[in-house]
């Protein structure tokens, strides 16, 4: 059994909570509460700050010229300044310039970021493309599985969002960093299992911090 097998396996409870979570079936049948969805792209939007950071670290540590390729593809993806998504989706949800441009990072935010950058600036590529496959694979997850049920919101910012998440954007990526994981990684099982679980715990509480209006004791 491949690692990227054997570990969705052992935490197959925990994938499908996060794969299954009431935002993914909120946002595939349109009930999502608006502010909801706001709450969490606008954390999102911070997030993406680290997600920089991330990718921009496999590319320094990359083993070869493929690879970094790779991720400089994903890397130019999330930079592309033609790229105006974040700021067509505030538009769409009537959050002002000065709401996103001042936006915080939540505990569960700052929390899962730093351990993200952290892992990518003390850790080796093979840790990189194994926090990577948690983060990109479970948004593939969902993303390809609402696709083929045809989920179809009439809000066209849930919408373009499922349709951000599916093979055709993501599949190439998370194929490559489960295909390397699997034949050309020396990650060992122990680290492989705590970067796995550690990821997919703080994927999960994304999603629930964007229900509970988490905040930061003393704001």
């Amino acid at each position: 059994m491949t690692l990227t097998s054997s570990l969705k396996i052992k935490y197959s409870n925990l994938w499908n909570s996060m794969t299954h979570h009431k935002f993914v079936l909120e946002l595939a049948d349109g009930s999502l509460p608006e502010n909801i969805f706001k709450k969490y792209f606008l954390q999102d939007y911070v997030f993406v700050n680290d997600l920089v950071t991330v990718t921009s670290q496999a590319i320094t540590k990359s083993p070869n010229l493929n690879a970094a390729s790779v991720f400089n593809n994903f890397l130019t993806g999330i930079l592309d300044p033609e790229n105006d998504l974040f700021l067509r989706f505030f538009k769409e949800l009537g959050a002002s310039e000065k709401e996103y441009s001042s936006a915080k990072a939540s505990p569960t935010t700052q929390a899962f970021g730093d351990f993200l950058v952290r892992t990518s600036l003390e850790g080796n590529f093979d840790d990189i493309a194994l926090i990577l496959f948690v983060t990109e694979g479970t948004y593939l997850d969902w993303g390809k599985r609402l696709l083929e049920e045809g989920a179809n919101p009439q809000n066209p910012v849930y919408k373009e969002w499922i349709d951000l998440h599916g093979p055709e954007v993501l599949g190439d990526l998370v194929g490559w960093l489960e295909n390397h994981l699997n034949n050309n990684s020396n990650i060992s099982k122990e680290r492989a299992d705590y970067l796995f679980h550690t990821a997919l715990r703080y994927e999960f509480q994304f999603w629930e911090s964007s229900y509970n209006n988490e905040l930061w004791f003393d704001d």
